[in-house]
């Protein structure tokens, strides 16, 4: 007899879509083609706006990746942020349209952080997270010694200025928003599959995923990789939106802060957690962005009661109290009985 048939006889069964998961998906897919319209429909103002979102939610999105799935927390993310925007004003320099120079960049940016991989994944817990750090450090220290740069003055991606303002606007609202589908689309795939299981397995227990035969070195690499590419396009993207480039703005580690307050407050180690806390951290900044040193206190003071009341982060809270997933990256093993009660693998 079959485990799935011993399974049925017994009344349990293993399920990985729901009925809401599948609707959620069919929304999604309805809601981003309805996006691709807007520039068509919404002023300037909104369409730099909604960049905006489409950049945090990639950033979130790709950190959660590391460090929910993964396991690997870092706080020097932002290198990968400013090598995306570097790399772009470098290849747009030397004659790449700028907006293939924005890709060509990620994946320059994705191709480096594979030897950087060598070194940096043998360490662990808070020696990697402190390292990425010295890293970013490091790389904004070498990037000011270029010429075309001019330390920490900065330049500009000049090579923009041929295209008008609302041409201009609009392709990069399409390319944040197709970068955004694409990365979020690729992350939902490669967590479904083998591959994703043995990531969520070495986040649990490293240990025990190496006696099971995980090759734990490659498996993260893989993840590394993914996530440094995915913020060197959030780097370039940004970039193009604000068209100038200061090295001590983009190596800052408050990128890297952001990213971690929007996975804390959705829910680190949950796919919709980091969409939603994007959206929780766009809403906040564009009503109290303007408080200055205020609106950071905030951040960081709604960082640490989520941490101490909510570490699940409000998605977290949400499946936990009414066992809802819309977009599952696991299984889910349903019991019999009169609650129908799910346990998430």
């Amino acid at each position: 007899m079959s485990p799935n048939a011993t399974l049925a006889s017994t009344g349990i069964s293993i399920e990985r879509w729901t009925k809401s998961s599948r609707v959620a998906l069919g929304c999604m897919a309805a809601v981003l083609a309805l996006l691709m319209f807007a520039p068509a429909v919404l002023g300037a103002g909104a369409i730099d706006r909604m960049t905006a979102l489409f950049i945090y939610v990639i950033l979130a999105a790709m950190w959660n990746a590391l460090a929910g799935f993964g396991g690997l927390v870092s706080v020097g993310q932002q290198v990968f942020f400013g090598l995306g925007a570097y790399f772009t004003i470098r290849l747009a320099d030397a004659g790449l349209n700028p907006f293939v120079a924005l890709f060509a960049a990620a994946i320059v940016t994705g191709a480096l952080s594979i030897p950087l991989s060598l070194f940096m994944l043998r360490l662990k817990g808070g020696e990697f997270a402190i390292g990425m750090w010295v890293i970013a450090e490091l790389a904004h220290l070498l990037v000011n010694l270029d010429r075309l740069i001019q330390g920490e003055t900065g330049t500009s991606l000049i090579s923009l200025n041929v295209y008008d303002g609302n041409t201009r606007r609009a392709t990069i609202y399409w390319l944040a928003l197709i970068a955004m589908a694409a990365l979020l689309g690729a992350l939902f795939l490669l967590m479904r599959s083998r591959a994703g299981a043995a990531m969520q397995a070495i986040r649990d227990n490293e240990e025990a995923a190496t006696s099971l035969g995980v090759r734990v070195i490659a498996t993260k690499r893989l993840l590394f990789v993914l996530a440094a590419f995915g913020i060197a396009v959030a780097g370039g993207l940004w970039l193009a939106t604000a068209t100038t480039f200061q090295p001590k703005t983009y190596f800052s580690v408050q990128w890297t802060a952001y990213m971690i307050f929007m996975v804390l407050v959705g829910g680190i180690g949950k796919f919709e957690g980091a969409i939603l806390g994007a959206i929780l951290f766009f809403v906040i900044e564009t009503f109290f962005g303007a408080a200055g040193v205020w609106y950071l206190i905030g951040l960081g003071a709604t960082a640490v009661i989520f941490s101490l009341y909510l570490p699940r982060g409000l998605w977290g809270e949400i499946e936990r109290r009414y066992d809802f997933q819309l977009l599952p990256v696991g299984y889910r093993l349903k019991l019999p009985g009169p609650h129908k009660i799910k346990w998430e693998e």
